[in-house]
């Protein structure tokens, strides 16, 4: 464990519990963490994952600009994904994980190459429902989180690896909490 990998964690860890609870400072803290986990990623040969954080930093200033902008001043509202774009969605993101993946198994020293692509794709898919507000995030990033456990544990990532498995359960509690919001808002 080094510090680069603590600190990572600890603004990540910060930004994913953020996120769960609707918070608008989820983008900033979440770049920071970006950025370091990058560099570590990069360490590591997990580079699909290091290709990953300039995406997430990308998409971070623009879920932070969504965010803010929602009707008439409110926050964006939490919404559902139609079942039509959820699985072109999750087509996609096998087609780009079996691409890239191969990509990194044949021109790289990559660690698990399909694993790390996998997690890449499917990260990029739960961001974009993130930015959007849409409930379908969490069970992406159930997913993601489930693969990104072991990878990371089998490359001496021990901290990152049980973070990633407090943040399977955060993704629960963010699955939770965004369709208590999303019932209020209906509700009332």
């Amino acid at each position: 464990m080094t510090p680069l990998e603590i600190a990572a964690n600890i603004a990540i860890t910060v930004s994913i519990a953020l996120a769960a609870r609707n918070s608008l400072h989820t983008w900033w803290t979440g770049i920071v963490g970006c950025l370091l986990f990058g560099v570590l990623f990069m360490q590591t040969q997990l580079y699909a994952d290091a290709t990953l954080q300039v995406f997430f930093i990308a998409t971070s200033l623009w879920g932070w600009r969504h965010w803010r902008q929602g009707q008439h001043g409110a926050p964006a509202p939490v919404q559902r994904t139609g079942t039509r774009s959820l699985v072109l969605l999750g087509l996609v993101a096998l087609a780009v994980t079996f691409v890239y993946g191969s990509l990194l198994k044949h021109w790289t020293d990559a660690y698990a190459p399909f694993v790390d692509s996998a997690v890449l794709a499917f990260s990029v898919v739960a961001q974009l429902l993130l930015m959007q507000r849409r409930l379908e995030t969490w069970p992406t990033w159930l997913l993601v989180n489930t693969l990104s456990v072991p990878l990371f544990a089998s490359r001496g990532l021990t901290l990152t690896a049980c973070l990633y498995a407090a943040y399977w359960c955060n993704a629960w509690y963010g699955w939770w909490h965004w369709q208590r919001q999303r019932h209020a808002l209906a509700a009332g």
